[in-house]
């Protein structure tokens, strides 16, 4: 099989869960991991901001010889992935959607929590998602400030970790 090179970025660590089943599922391919610990989150940042950092990782994962880039981050997919397939229409791209889809045909009670960044709240990628396939159903949007941050220190157990999550999805269950 040939090598065919893969670049993976995230804005921290998430994204080593997707390269874990790029390697379980393709065992043999080179695979670049580029967590930008210099700029987490990206959730609380503007889009152009985000965009610039992909478009940047990007070209650094591409001159070490990627042919294939997985945006591993929900906030840099839906600020860049069409500005970035734009850019290089030659390399294809892979990346992250926010799970509105799955979440709306499943619902039994028509209504869905979603947990996101502000910053994905507020793109055309999530709006157009919402619109495709969520429009009959009530979304319980929550950006979870602060959860990002103990995700990223990898305090996953914290009591404060627990405060933050109880707090967004104890109304939604309730909804």
């Amino acid at each position: 099989m040939e090598k065919y090179p893969i670049g993976v970025f995230d804005s921290g660590v998430g994204g080593l869960s997707v390269m874990r089943e790029i390697r379980a599922l393709l065992p043999s391919q080179p695979v670049y991991y580029f967590a930008d610990q210099a700029h987490v989150p990206y959730g609380s940042r503007q889009i152009e901001e985000v965009r610039s950092f992909s478009h940047g990782i990007t070209r650094y994962l591409l001159s070490l010889g990627a042919r294939l880039i997985v945006v591993a981050c929900n906030t840099a997919s839906v600020a860049s992935l069409s500005s970035l397939r734009e850019e290089y229409p030659h390399i294809p791209f892979v990346g992250m959607e926010p799970a509105v889809k799955p979440a709306a045909e499943q619902s039994l009670s028509g209504r869905v929590g979603v947990l996101a960044t502000e910053a994905t709240f507020h793109t055309a990628m999530y709006a157009s998602v919402v619109e495709r396939f969520a429009r009959d159903v009530i979304l319980l949007e929550d950006p979870c400030p602060g959860l990002v941050a103990q995700v990223e220190k990898g305090d996953l157990s914290a009591e404060q970790t627990r405060t933050i999550l109880v707090k967004a999805l104890d109304p939604k269950l309730a909804a």
